[in-house]
C-alpha cells in the first residue's frame, strides 16, 4: 500500500444513518474522523425512507422488536441510547415531527432535515465526510488500517464498517460489509431479504387478480420462538402479497413454510354459527362484503364455495369456513428479493462483536454497526433506532480507548 496521505483516528465506511451518527458522536469527543461514502451524497437511504419523510424512530423500540441469532445482543446499545434521546436531538434542531401509527415518528417536512441534522452534528474541525469514495482495498499494517478509496489512501487506528446490507441495490447497496468482515476472519449469518413483499404461485396465484386491493388483517409466520403475528394492512399485488402486515411477517417467514392470514381479526371460528342463529337467510358473500372490500369478499366466498343461505348450510361446513377465514393459509414461493427489501436480515455475526462496544473480538480496532450487523428491526422506525444506538455505542467506546 502506498504511503499514507490522510491520517485519522477513525475511518468510517458508509455515510448512512449509523455511519453519520457514529461520526458525529466520535467527532464531538475529539476524535479525527473520515467518513468514506461511495455515493455522490450522504444519507441516500435516509432520504427515501418513510415516503421521503423519514420514519426516524419508534417510541416503543426495545430488544423485543429485533431479530438476531443472539436476541440479547441489541440490549446494551438500545438501553444506552433510547428513542427519547433521538427525539431530543431532533427537537434541538427544530425539526417538526408527528406520530403516525403504532409509535412511528416521521418528519412533518422532509427526510432531508434528518440528513442535514446529522451532518450539522459533525464538527467540521474533526469530521470529514468524503463522498464519491469507492473503496478498492483495506489492509491492516502495523496496527493501523489503511484504506484506498478512489485512488487516495486513508489510515487510522480504528475502522468502522457501516456500509449496511445488500437491500435496495439501486441505491448502491451491496455485500461489501460481509466481504470486508470475512477478510478479517469474522463469521457471517446468511443474509436474506427482510421487510419484503412475498410472491405467490400454484393455487394461490389466483389471488393476484386482486392486485391493488388492501384490507386490515392479522398475519402470522414463523415457528416456535420465531413465530410472530402482526395486525396491520395487507395488500394484494400482481406478484403476491405486500403491505405492512406482510412486510413484518416476511422477516419471520422461511422458504417452504406457510403464512396465516385472518381476514377478520376480531372473529373466531364459531362466528358464522352465531350469524346463522341470528340471520339464517344471510350468505357468506353478503356478510364478507360488510367487512371487506367487495372484490376480496367475492374472491374469498367463491373459494369457500358456500353460496347458500346460512340456514341451509350444515354447522360443520360453517365452522370449517369460519376457521378458514380467520386462518387462511398461503404458501409463498419466494420474496421479491433484495431489490424490494427494506432491510437485510442476517449479516456480521453478533458472536464476533462486543455488544457494549461493537468491536470485533478477534480484530482489535475493527467495528461494525447498523444494518451490517445481524440485528434486524421491525417495520416502523426500529431499524433507524438500531442505527443511532449502535453508532453511539461504537463512538463512545472508541473515545474511551
Amino acid at each position: 500500500m502506498p504511503a499514507p496521505s490522510n491520517s485519522y483516528d477513525v475511518i468510517i465506511l458508509g455515510a448512512g444513518a449509523a455511519g453519520l451518527m457514529c461520526a458525529a458522536r466520535a467527532g464531538q469527543k475529539g476524535l479525527r474522523v473520515a467518513v468514506l461514502e461511495k455515493a455522490e451524497k450522504p444519507g441516500k437511504k435516509i432520504l427515501i425512507s418513510g415516503g421521503g419523510r423519514c420514519n426516524f424512530t419508534n417510541i416503543h423500540a426495545g430488544p423485543g422488536n429485533y431479530l438476531s441469532d443472539n436476541p440479547h445482543f441489541a440490549k446494551s446499545a438500545l438501553a444506552r441510547y433510547s428513542p427519547q434521546d433521538f427525539i431530543d436531538l431532533v427537537d434541538r434542531h427544530g425539526i417538526a415531527w408527528h406520530e403516525k401509527t403504532l409509535g412511528q415518528l416521521f418528519c412533518d417536512g422532509s427526510a432531508k432535515q434528518i440528513v442535514q441534522m446529522l451532518l450539522d452534528e459533525c464538527p467540521p474541525d474533526t469530521v470529514d465526510v468524503i463522498c464519491d469514495a469507492e473503496v478498492s482495498a483495506v489492509e491492516l499494517v502495523e496496527g493501523k488500517y489503511g484504506v484506498i478509496a478512489s485512488g487516495k489512501v486513508y489510515t487510522a487506528g480504528k475502522l468502522v464498517i457501516a456500509t449496511g446490507g445488500p437491500s435496495i441495490p439501486k441505491m448502491g447497496a451491496s455485500g461489501f460489509a460481509y466481504d470486508l468482515a470475512r477478510q478479517f476472519g469474522l463469521k457471517i449469518v446468511e443474509p436474506r431479504p427482510a421487510l419484503v413483499p412475498l410472491t405467490l404461485g400454484g393455487d394461490d396465484v389466483l389471488f393476484r387478480e386482486l392486485s391493488g386491493v388492501s384490507a386490515p388483517v392479522s398475519a402470522s409466520a414463523g415457528r416456535g420462538k420465531a413465530k410472530a403475528r402482526f395486525d396491520e394492512a395487507a395488500l394484494f399485488t400482481h406478484k403476491g402479497l405486500s403491505g405492512p402486515a406482510i412486510l413484518q411477517i416476511s422477516s419471520y417467514w422461511r422458504h417452504g413454510e406457510e403464512i396465516g392470514i385472518s381476514f377478520l381479526p376480531q372473529a373466531d371460528e364459531e362466528w358464522l354459527l352465531s350469524l346463522k342463529r341470528d340471520h339464517p337467510r344471510a350468505t357468506i358473500r353478503a356478510v364478507l362484503r360488510e367487512h371487506l372490500p367487495a372484490r376480496l369478499a367475492d374472491a374469498l366466498s367463491e373459494r369457500i364455495g358456500l353460496e347458500r343461505e346460512f340456514g341451509n348450510v350444515p354447522d360443520k361446513d360453517l365452522r370449517a369456513a369460519g376457521r378458514k377465514l380467520v386462518d387462511w393459509r398461503f404458501s409463498p414461493n419466494g420474496t421479491e428479493g433484495f431489490a424490494k427489501a427494506e432491510v437485510t436480515i442476517g449479516g456480521i455475526a453478533t458472536s464476533e462483536l462486543s455488544s457494549r462496544t461493537m468491536e470485533a473480538k478477534k480484530a482489535p480496532g475493527l467495528y461494525a454497526i447498523g444494518e451490517a450487523v445481524d440485528v434486524t428491526g421491525w417495520l416502523g422506525g426500529y431499524n433507524f433506532q438500531w442505527a443511532w444506538a449502535s453508532g453511539v455505542a461504537c463512538a463512545e467506546a472508541m473515545a474511551e480507548q
